[in-house]
C-alpha cells in the first residue's frame, strides 16, 4: 500500500473495519451457541467460516490456497501449522475446508465472546503449564476425531517475533501417534507482514496457505525424528521455498 494512503487505512482500521468486526465476533458467538443446541456441525462450520472471512474482507487482504486435492474426504487429520499472527487462525478457519477442533490456549478461554463461543464449538481449551491436565485435554480432543473431524495445532505453542518458523514441541503430535492419523503441514505466508506480534495495525499485504501431503509418522524410526519431517515439510511448504 502506498504510503500516503496507510493513515487513512489506519483510520479505516479503527473507525470501521474493527468495530463491525467486534460485533460480528459477538453475533457469531451467540450464533454458535444456539446452533450447537441443534448439534448441526456442519452450521457451526459454516458460520464460523463466514466469521473468519470477514476479517480478510473487512481489510481488504488478498487471499489464497493450494493443495487442497491433499485432502481425502471422510479421513480425520491431525494439521500442523507454523504460527506468524492472529491472522494465521482466521486465515486457517476460513479457508481450510474441513471440520475440526482447535487445540487453543486455556488463557483464550477468558477473551469475550471468543471464549464462549469457541467452547461451544467443541474446541478443546489446554492448560500448558500443568501437564496433567494438557493430558486430558489430549484425550478430550481425540474423542472427537472421528468421521472425518480433524484438529489443527500450532505446535510452535506462540507466535513466531521475526516470522520464522520456530522449534516444534513434542506434545503436540501426541494425539497423531494416539490415534495413529496422518499428519498434514499447513504453510503460511504473508500473516507476520500483516500484523506481526505486539504491533498496533493491520498492513494490507497478500496471504497464502499451502497445504500440504499427508504424512505417516509410524515412517521414522524416533518421534524426534517424525516432528522434524512435519516442521521441514512446513517450511518447504512456504511460498519463499517452492
Amino acid at each position: 500500500m502506498k504510503y500516503i494512503l496507510r493513515p487513512f487505512y489506519w483510520i479505516y482500521q479503527y473507525l470501521i473495519a474493527w468495530p463491525i468486526l467486534v460485533l460480528l465476533t459477538a453475533f457469531t458467538a451467540l450464533f454458535t451457541i444456539c446452533t450447537v443446541r441443534w448439534r448441526n456441525a456442519e452450521w457451526v462450520h459454516k458460520e464460523q467460516q463466514f466469521w473468519s472471512r470477514s476479517f480478510f474482507w473487512l481489510m481488504f487482504l488478498p487471499v489464497s490456497v493450494d493443495g487442497e486435492e491433499h485432502i481425502q474426504p471422510g479421513q480425520s487429520y491431525v494439521f500442523v501449522s507454523n504460527h506468524q499472527s492472529m491472522f494465521d487462525v482466521w486465515l486457517v478457519y476460513g479457508w481450510l475446508p474441513v471440520i475440526f477442533k482447535w487445540l487453543m490456549k486455556a488463557e483464550l478461554r477468558k477473551v469475550p465472546f471468543i471464549g464462549s463461543g469457541c467452547k461451544a464449538a467443541g474446541h478443546i481449551f489446554v492448560e500448558r503449564r500443568n501437564a496433567k491436565a494438557a493430558l486430558a485435554s489430549l484425550k478430550e480432543v481425540e474423542k472427537q476425531l472421528t468421521n472425518g473431524v480433524c484438529t489443527v495445532i500450532f505446535p510452535e505453542g506462540t507466535r513466531s517475533l521475526n516470522g520464522e518458523v520456530g522449534k516444534f514441541k513434542r506434545g503436540a503430535f501426541q494425539i497423531a501417534w494416539d490415534l495413529g492419523l496422518p499428519v498434514i503441514p499447513l504453510s503460511l505466508d504473508g500473516c507476520y507482514e500483516v500484523l506481526p506480534k505486539g504491533k498496533p495495525f493491520v498492513h494490507r499485504h497478500p496471504v497464502h496457505m499451502h497445504i500440504g501431503e499427508p504424512i505417516d509418522l509410524k515412517q521414522f524410526a524416533d518421534s524426534n525424528e517424525a516432528i522434524e519431517a512435519v516442521r521441514n515439510a512446513v517450511i518447504a511448504g512456504r511460498r519463499e521455498n517452492r
